[in-house]
C-alpha cells in the first residue's frame, strides 16, 4: 500500500500515576531523519523511540514530542540544609543592629535563599517507564500510519488518473504516426511533380524516400516501452513497504521515452500530445516526491 511521508498522530493516557502524551508528525525527506523533544529527566527515551519508529517507516523527517507529568504523589525528595539556613539567619541579625533595622526575619524570608534546599529525584525504573511510554507511542503511531495511508490512497488515485491519460496519449501517437509517413509521401510526390512538371515521377524513389523517413521518425519502440513503464509503475504501487524511490527512478524513464518521441516525430499534432504527456509526468513526479 502506498503511504504518504506526511502524517500526524497523537495519543494521551494516564498510566502509573503519570499523564503521558506522545505526538508524532512527519514531512517528506529523502531518508529517515529523526528528532524528538522529551523531558530532560527522560532523555534515555530518545534512542528507544527512534528504534521503535524505524521499524514502522523507511523515509521521512519525523519529529516526536513526549510529555510526562506526574499526577499522583511526587518522585522528588527535598532536603533542607539547616546549618546553612542558620548561618543566613545569624548573618542577617548581625546586620540589623549597625544598620538600625528591625529584626523581622520569618520563615518566608529565609525560604528565599534557594541554596538551602536540595531537590533530588527518586530512582525510577527506566524499563517500566519505557513500557508505559511505548504503549502510548504505539497508539499515536497507529494513528500516524493510518493518516499516511489515507494520504497515500488519495495520491494513488490522482496518479492512476494521470497514468490513464498517458496511455490514452500513447494510443493517439500510435494512430497518428503512420499517417505522418503517408502525408510526407504525398508532399514529396507533389513537390517532385511540381519541379519536374510533365516529366514522369519515379515512384520507386518516392517509396524509398518515404521508407527512410518512416524509419527515421518511427516511435513504436518508445511507445511500447512507455506502455511497459506504466504497467511496471502500477505493479510497484501494489507492493508493500517503501516504493517511493523505485517510482522516482521509473518516472525518469517516462521522461526519457517521451523526450525521444518528441525529438523523432516531426509532426505538430504529435508534438502537442508530447507536451501534454510531459505535463502529466511532471505532476506525477511531484506526487511521488511525497511517497514513502
Amino acid at each position: 500500500m502506498i503511504r504518504s511521508m506526511t502524517g500526524y498522530g497523537r495519543a494521551e493516557a494516564l498510566i502509573g500515576g503519570r499523564n503521558i502524551l506522545v505526538e508524532i508528525r512527519s514531512v517528506n525527506h529523502r531518508y529517515f531523519e529523526f528528532s524528538s523533544r522529551v523531558p530532560r529527566a527522560y532523555g534515555y527515551l530518545e534512542s528507544r523511540l527512534k528504534g521503535f519508529l524505524q521499524g514502522k517507516l523507511s523515509r521521512g523527517k519525523v519529529d516526536v514530542n513526549v510529555s510526562i507529568q506526574t499526577i499522583e504523589g511526587t518522585n522528588a525528595n527535598v532536603q533542607v540544609n539547616a546549618e546553612l539556613a542558620k548561618s543566613y539567619v545569624d548573618a542577617l541579625r548581625t546586620l540589623s543592629e549597625p544598620l538600625s533595622l528591625q529584626d523581622d526575619l520569618s520563615l518566608a524570608s529565609i525560604c528565599r535563599f534557594s541554596d538551602i534546599f536540595t531537590v533530588s529525584r527518586e530512582t525510577e525504573d527506566e524499563d517500566a517507564i519505557w513500557a508505559d511510554v511505548l504503549s502510548v507511542a504505539e497508539e499515536a503511531a497507529d494513528r500516524f500510519v493510518q493518516m499516511r495511508e489515507v494520504e497515500g490512497t488519495k495520491m494513488r488515485e490522482d496518479v492512476e488518473g494521470r497514468l490513464d491519460f498517458i496511455l490514452s496519449a500513447v494510443e493517439k501517437i500510435e494512430e497518428r504516426s503512420p499517417k505522418t509517413v503517408e502525408e510526407y509521401r504525398t508532399r514529396l510526390y507533389n513537390k517532385i511533380s511540381e519541379v519536374l512538371q510533365n516529366a514522369q515521377v519515379d515512384e520507386t524513389r518516392i517509396l524509398t524516400e518515404a521508407a527512410i523517413y518512416a524509419e527515421k521518425i518511427a516511435v513504436a519502440e518508445e511507445t511500447v516501452r512507455l506502455r511497459s513503464h506504466v504497467a511496471q509503475f502500477r505493479s510497484i504501487m501494489e507492493q508493500e513497504g517503501a516504493v517511493g524511490r523505485k517510482l522516482d527512478f521509473l518516472i525518469q524513464e517516462f521522461n526519457r521515452e517521451t523526450n525521444t518521441i518528441g525529438s523523432k516525430a516531426q509532426d505538430i499534432e504529435i508534438a502537442r500530445i508530447v507536451v501534454d504527456v510531459k505535463s502529466e509526468i511532471e505532476k506525477i513526479r511531484e506526487q511521488i516526491q511525497n511517497i514513502e
